[in-house]
C-alpha cells in the first residue's frame, strides 16, 4: 500500500470494527453504549441524566388527591478519562516481500491491542459496586462454582434487576469448574445469540470467559474476581479520534499512528454484584 493511497477515513472504520468484535467487558450486552454522543478529546464528558422514583399513594374515592410532586433528577459525568495511542512502521523492503500485506495485519493488531487493554479497564470498575453487592472470598472447588453463581444472581434479584439480560465474567480456570457441574449448561447446547466470549449459561445468566478478569495482582496472583451484572450497571463511551498515514522523514518506511479516546462509570452500582474466588492450588 502506497502512502498516497491511504484514506484515514476506511483505515479509521477498519480498526473500530476489529475493536469492537475484540471486546468482552465493552460489547452491547456488558456495557451500555448509550451515552457516547460526540467525544473529540481526554477530558471531554457525557452527561447522563436521571430521574428519581415517583411517590405512589393510596386513592380515597371522593376525596382530593394531594398536589403533583416535583420530580427530582440528577446528572451523572462520564469523563473521557483514557488516551491510548498506537504507532508503527513497515519498512518499504519489508512491505515488498510480504504476501499478503504487512500493514493489514499490523493494523488488526493494534485493534486487539487497544481492546485488550480497553477491556481491563472497564473490568476494574468492580471496585465501585456497592459493598452490599460484594460476597465474601471464597475458595471454590468444582461443586461450589455453580453455587456462587447462583448467589450472585440472588443479590442482583434482591436489589431489583431485571432477569434478563444478566451476565457474568469468569476466568477460565472457573470455566472449568462449572464444565465439572452438569447443570452448567455450555455454548454448544445454548440457545440465543453468542455474543464475544460467551461459553454458556447458568443460574439465568449468560456467562462469558476473560483472560481480563480482576485478580488480586502480583502479591496475591490466586485471588480472582467473578463480576457479574447487567448492562444498565455502567456506561462505556469511545472514539478512534485519529489515525494518519504518513511517512517518517528518515526512512523509507510507510507509518500509521492512531488515537483511541474512551471512558467508563458505574452508574447503577447494585446492578453489578461481585466474588472474590481464590483459584485452587494446582
Amino acid at each position: 500500500m502506497a502512502i498516497n493511497n491511504f484514506i484515514p477515513e476506511i483505515w479509521s472504520n477498519e480498526l473500530l470494527v476489529n475493536l469492537r468484535k475484540s471486546l468482552v467487558a465493552g460489547q452491547a450486552g456488558v456495557v451500555n453504549r448509550d451515552y457516547e454522543g460526540e467525544i473529540r478529546n481526554v477530558g471531554d464528558t457525557v452527561h447522563i441524566n436521571s430521574i428519581g422514583a415517583v411517590t405512589i399513594d393510596d386513592y380515597v374515592k371522593n376525596t382530593d388527591m394531594a398536589g403533583p410532586e416535583t420530580l427530582t433528577d440528577a446528572t451523572r459525568a462520564l469523563e473521557i478519562t483514557e488516551a491510548k495511542f498506537f504507532n508503527f512502521q513497515v519498512d518499504d523492503i519489508d512491505r515488498a516481500q510480504q504476501t499478503p500485506k504487512v500493514m493489514a495485519g499490523a493494523m488488526a493488531e493494534a485493534a486487539y491491542g487497544l481492546a485488550d487493554v480497553a477491556d481491563q479497564f472497564i473490568l476494574g470498575l468492580y471496585e465501585d459496586a456497592d459493598a452490599g453487592n460484594m460476597m465474601s472470598e471464597s475458595s471454590p472447588a468444582a461443586d461450589d462454582a455453580y453455587e456462587i453463581l447462583v448467589d450472585l444472581g440472588t443479590l442482583l434479584s434482591e436489589s431489583n434487576i431485571p432477569k434478563t439480560g444478566r451476565w457474568a465474567i469468569v476466568p477460565p480456570w472457573f470455566h472449568g469448574l462449572l464444565l465439572k457441574d452438569d447443570r452448567f449448561v455450555g455454548a454448544g447446547t445454548s440457545s440465543g445469540v453468542l455474543i464475544n466470549g460467551m461459553i454458556g449459561r447458568a443460574a439465568g445468566m449468560t456467562i462469558l470467559e476473560s483472560n481480563n478478569c480482576p485478580n488480586g495482582g502480583s502479591g496475591d496472583a490466586g485471588l480472582f474476581y467473578i463480576v457479574s451484572g447487567h448492562p444498565m450497571a455502567w456506561s462505556y463511551a469511545e472514539q478512534i479520534s485519529s489515525v494518519e498515514g504518513y511517512r517518517p522523514q528518515s526512512r523509507f518506511a510507510d507509518a500509521v499512528k492512531g488515537l483511541h479516546l474512551y471512558g467508563a462509570k458505574v452508574v447503577r452500582p447494585t446492578a453489578l454484584a461481585v466474588a472474590p474466588v481464590n483459584r485452587p492450588a494446582s
